[in-house]
């Protein structure tokens, strides 16, 4: 990640200024370009949103994962665009940003967030994860395929972990997947999926 501007901004002014074909997000008033993802980043994102999306269809549940929509804490200015983000449509009538800015701010418009870690894990385990506990995300999973994460968020020795955390009376409580075990799901009880199956999408 890169830091643009040495001055911080406010998230309107960050709106107004943000171009339409690269990936920014702003943390606490700084702009941050965000990097290209490697291979394997983009393909175990790609394999999870399409086996989210699966499941959300056969379901028949008024979901829908967008392209480039934008997560904010009304109480900060921050805007982050996650690598998976599940949407409830119906409750977006009730977003104020949503049409103008393609912004959602509340629990109720996001069953499910995905981040797969970077380089950048601080952000991941630390920064998001207070922030998305506190807009009320019922559900945030953290992949972490190269195992990049702190030895207090993954276990030592490290290894390729899969952090889901649920909201419970306010606060996230977290369950951790590696390798063959099957990930349980909140939002997606009935999804049959592996960690394993995850992490070997990387290629």
């Amino acid at each position: 990640m890169m830091q643009l501007l040495q001055k911080q901004v406010t998230f309107a002014e960050f709106i107004d200024w943000k171009p339409d074909d690269a990936r920014y997000e702003l943390h606490n008033g700084v702009i941050i370009e965000m990097p290209q993802p490697l291979g394997q980043h983009e393909n175990i994102t790609g394999f999870t949103a399409r086996k989210i999306t699966v499941e959300f269809d056969r379901l028949n549940l008024p979901y829908s994962i967008p392209k480039q929509a934008l997560v904010r804490s009304l109480g900060s200015e921050s805007g982050y665009i996650p690598d998976v983000l599940l949407l409830n449509c119906p409750s977006l009538i009730n977003e104020p940003l949503w049409a103008t800015q393609s912004t959602v701010t509340q629990g109720d418009s996001i069953p499910l967030v995905i981040e797969v870690v970077s380089n950048n894990w601080r952000v991941d385990y630390l920064t998001k994860l207070r922030d998305y506990e506190e807009i009320g995300i019922p559900e945030y999973w953290i992949i972490d395929y190269l195992a990049l994460g702190g030895i207090r968020y993954i276990g030592n020795p490290k290894q390729p972990t899969i952090s889901i955390y649920s909201l419970i009376n306010g606060e996230y409580q977290v369950r951790q997947f590696r390798e063959n075990q099957r990930i349980i799901s909140p939002t997606f009880p009935e999804l049959n999926l592996t960690a394993q199956q995850i992490f070997q999408a990387g290629g």
